[in-house]
């Protein structure tokens, strides 16, 4: 059987990334790996990634969750460290 760990792991984003788009789209992790990993194979798709993480940033900063917001922060800018063309 494959486990959350082996679909995470095919995908090419990382945990907090991954987190990021389940956080944003309401959905499972192992969904959310698999919508990653495809919007990060169409064009303007890692725009759409880094969007769906400075959304979240927002919303934890209106909920005054700045640790949370933090977290997300780090992720985005692993993410975009990752992906400089879209800065």
């Amino acid at each position: 059987m494959i486990s959350k760990d082996d679909i995470l792991g095919l995908c090419d984003l990382d945990p907090a990334e991954i987190e990021a788009i389940a956080e944003h789209e309401h959905i499972p992790e192992v969904a959310a790996a698999a919508l990653g990993d495809y919007l990060l194979h169409q064009a303007h798709g890692a725009e759409v990634v880094r969007d769906m993480i400075v959304d979240d940033i927002r919303a934890a900063a209106r909920t005054g969750d700045t640790a949370h917001a933090a977290t997300l922060a780090m992720a985005l800018r692993h993410f975009l460290s990752l992906h400089p063309d879209i800065v």
